[in-house]
């Protein structure tokens, strides 16, 4: 067909003058410039050229509409000179020259052929976006041409690309930039109201805009359910507009119809997610509404899950969503958000190397013979902790040994194009003869939208089983392909469904915590949540695939139930038998149990008869460590002890106190002898808490102790008053007032330092006097006193002196 003429075919010439010259460039290029279908074929008739020309884009839908557009420009059908090749699809032929993948594609044939024989050049499309495997993707292919192919061409191409950055990474190329058609774009800000649905809001502005303005309309949304949701807040649309969806779960035959040009007298309105942002070109729209809303993987490091989180767009994906209302007309971009909150997003989307699990790219660096990843040529390298927790995953997987060296059986799991935890299910699966439950499982979660969305996987599969679109054909396809490579092809029976993700995500292996079947318990100690309509909510037991949101509650995405013989069969030997003893406050007491468990859970437990001495003593100590020393059974002379020795230390630093942090501190050294034998803290002896702590003190401390802070004070009168050194005012002692009669100095302690406060009494013991000056009392407000107390107890003596007077516990007829 006639080729029209494109932006990018104003800089071709300069372009591959700078390949012939250097085997590096960078092309910068807006959207609809046409450096996506143009550049690649330009590059066949280069006298370096004698071999392959790879473009790798981000998504499926871009390779396969990206080759199917070069091949018709060039009178051919897809898979002559220009083909593609993607997980599900692909056509290439033995003339194939140019070659639209995927990241993942690509990195499979790197791994196979690392000296990229009959390859010239390797082109990197919207290579800004910063996926996992684009990032990985280029830094090997920088590392392969400096090791072993310095001929290769590279060539980064982008919209938005941060070129100064990428220049640096290349060793500063040739940078080759394409100004783009100048078709006027009216940006109109309309915002939203946060706290109400996007979706009832963009359908409003989709309905305006369509009454509005001419042309067909493309709106983003987040993800798949703010598609379904919109279309359905549409309602019934008028006759002459075609409602399209366009997201990666829909069959190839949807998604070309949701590009082609619409029919005579109709237009288009196509609902899609992020995938319509780049390396794609939609016919015929001239409106894009945008809810400026992004749907992000984000994986908790904490949880050891990635979850999908709904982020606002960065400035980058704004800026190309829009630019598709003016690919081939004037256009207009109607966003909902403010125009100020344009300021505050993010330049570009975060790189998924940063917040991603790095255990694939782990794997991959591996094999290709680098352990330290951060050595490869990454724009951004993979971050520390990250690669820690990867190498600790792998470990677990049996895909590493203890030096870090890549196992059989970690090259078997590489070998198939899965992430790690999937591969290592189908080997183990086909070992044990359910292989295809296996492949199915794998296929299912990483084929958005097979079978629906129900949380119940056994649903899904039934769904998927039944659907005859191309698309579910071509995954069943796939999955029969990935059964056959651990060779296995047995039925799916039973449970195996569950018992394949059991093998994928032990850890998110669960029981039901709740008669709601609500809260769910998992092996790996996480709490998850689930929806209690669903079917899946009887079962006892779920082996989980996937979860999303909070690390403390996640949300179940996608389940099967699983019986527990099952799980006992596939783990039995992570299961162990344990011997518990718990400590239970209100009586004081230790039981003690045993039984088995699988990680988190319990699976059986019973009362243990002949429980382990030891592990009860150290149990007892452990309580009083959590508790506090207050669970002890302290007699009033240990209470004493240890406020004298608070006391008593305040004033001589050489005195070693007995506070509840010191005691706690050294509790193995003067509690646990004390517990030998015993199951219960209060069946310590009386007494004995107080010898340990003498014995913890020693005599010269005791000694002390006793020197600055005596236990007792002894009246005049020879009776001996407990001393209170934990009383508000101080040391305080209580005595009756005619037994410090004849006493002219105030007692004191702390070696003189230290008034006792006198709590003074009348015979009947009720207060008539607090004092920390005994002679000021006497010569002050005694004689009130003592003229009110003749009248109360005529019988004691109430001396007008009682400095002089000789002190008595009698009454006056008593005395000698």
């Amino acid at each position: 067909m006639p080729r029209p003429a494109l932006p990018i075919d104003a800089v071709l010439p300069q372009l591959l003058t700078a390949l012939r010259d250097r085997p590096r460039a960078l092309l910068v290029a807006p959207p609809g410039a046409g450096k996506t279908t143009r550049v690649a074929p330009a590059l066949l008739d280069e006298p370096w050229c004698d071999g392959q020309v790879l473009l790798l884009v981000p998504r499926r839908l871009a390779a396969r509409s990206a080759a199917e557009f070069m091949a018709k420009e060039r009178g051919e059908e897809a898979g002559a000179t220009v083909g593609y090749a993607t997980r599900l699809d692909s056509k290439v032929g033995k003339a194939t020259r140019v070659i639209a993948m995927t990241h993942g594609v690509y990195l499979s044939r790197l791994q196979e052929d690392p000296e990229l024989n009959r390859v010239s050049a390797v082109l990197f499309d919207e290579v800004h976006e910063r996926s996992l495997d684009s990032d990985l993707a280029l830094a090997l292919t920088l590392d392969a041409a400096e090791g072993l192919r310095p001929d290769l061409r590279i060539l980064p191409m982008s919209a938005t690309l941060d070129s100064d950055r990428f220049a640096r990474l290349l060793g500063n190329p040739p940078k080759i930039e394409s100004e783009g058609k100048s078709y006027p774009l009216t940006l109109i800000h309309e915002g939203r109201d946060p706290v109400q649905r996007i979706e009832p809001q963009m359908a409003s502005a989709i309905r305006d805009a369509l009454h509005e303005h001419d042309g067909s309309l493309l709106a983003f949304l987040p993800g798949v359910a703010e598609i379904e949701r919109t279309a359905e807040a549409l309602g019934k649309l008028p006759q002459n507009i075609v409602l399209h969806r366009l997201h990666g779960a829909i069959d190839p035959a949807q998604q070309r119809a949701a590009l082609a040009p619409p029919k005579s007298g109709t237009r288009k309105l196509v609902l899609a997610s992020a995938i319509a942002e780049t390396s794609l070109t939609l016919d015929d729209v001239r409106i894009v509404v945008d809810s400026g809303l992004a749907r992000r993987p984000r994986y908790d490091r904490g949880a050891g899950l990635t979850r999908l989180v709904t982020e606002r767009a960065s400035r980058a994906a704004v800026t190309q969503r829009a630019g598709r209302a003016a690919r081939q007309a004037p256009g207009i971009a109607i966003r909902l958000w403010e125009e100020a909150a344009n300021a505050s997003l993010l330049a570009h989307d975060p790189p998924e190397i940063l917040e991603a699990d790095l255990s694939s790219l782990l794997l991959t660096c591996l094999l290709w013979g680098e352990g330290h990843p951060e050595r490869l040529p990454f724009l951004d390298p993979p971050p520390a902790p990250a690669l820690a927790e990867a190498r600790d995953r792998l470990a677990r997987l049996g895909a590493i040994d203890d030096d870090g060296h890549v196992t059989p059986h970690g090259r078997a799991i590489a070998a198939i194009p899965l992430e790690p935890r999937l591969a290592h299910m189908l080997i183990e699966a086909g070992a044990q003869g359910f292989a295809k439950a296996a492949a199915d499982v794998a296929v299912l979660l990483t084929e958005r939208g097979l079978g629906g969305n129900d949380a119940d996987l056994e649903i899904r599969y039934r769904r998927w089983l039944g659907d005859r679109n191309p698309r579910a054909q071509a995954a069943r396809r796939m999955a029969e392909n990935m059964a056959r490579r651990v060779k296995s092809e047995g039925p799916v029976h039973g449970h195996d469904l569950a018992r394949a993700i059991a093998l994928a995500f032990p850890d998110r292996l669960s029981r039901r915590r709740d008669a709601s079947g609500e809260q769910w318990q998992s092996v790996g100690g996480r709490g998850f949540r689930l929806d209690p309509t669903s079917p899946l909510a009887r079962s006892e037991w779920l082996a989980i695939a996937e979860v999303a949101g909070a690390a403390s509650g996640a949300r179940i995405l996608s389940a099967a139930a699983i019986e527990l013989s099952d799980v006992e069969s596939l783990f039995a030997d992570r299961i162990e038998t344990y011997a518990d003893v718990r400590f239970d406050p209100s009586t004081a007491a230790i039981s003690a149990t045993k039984g088995r468990k699988l990680g988190a859970i319990r699976l059986s437990s019973a009362p243990d008869p002949r429980p382990d001495q030891a592990a009860i003593e150290a149990g007892l100590v452990d309580a009083v460590r959590r508790h506090g020393l207050a669970i002890l059974p302290w007699s009033e002379s240990a209470i004493g002890l240890r406020q004298r020795a608070a006391f008593a230390a305040m004033h001589d630093e050489g005195i070693s106190d007995l506070s509840d942090a010191a005691l706690i501190a050294r509790l193995d050294e003067w509690l646990a002898p004390l517990l030998r034998g015993k199951r219960r803290l209060d069946a310590i002896a009386p007494g004995a808490l107080k010898s340990a702590l003498d014995g913890l003190l020693g005599y010269e401390a005791s000694r002390a102790i006793d020197k600055l802070a005596p236990p007792h004070f002894d009246s005049p009168a020879g009776s001996s008053h407990p001393i209170d050194y934990a009383a508000p005012g101080g040391p305080t002692v209580e005595v009756r007032a005619q037994a410090l009669y004849g006493l002219k100095d105030h007692p004191m302690v702390a070696n003189g330092r230290v008034p006792l406060t006198l709590a003074i009494t009348s015979p009947a013991h009720r207060p008539i006097q607090t004092t920390k000056d005994l002679p000021a009392f006497w010569t002050g407000s005694w004689r009130d006193v003592a003229k009110e107390m003749r009248g109360r107890y005529p019988k004691h003596p109430w001396p007008d002196d009682p400095a002089a007077a000789s002190p008595t516990l009698r009454t006056k007829r008593a005395a000698p």
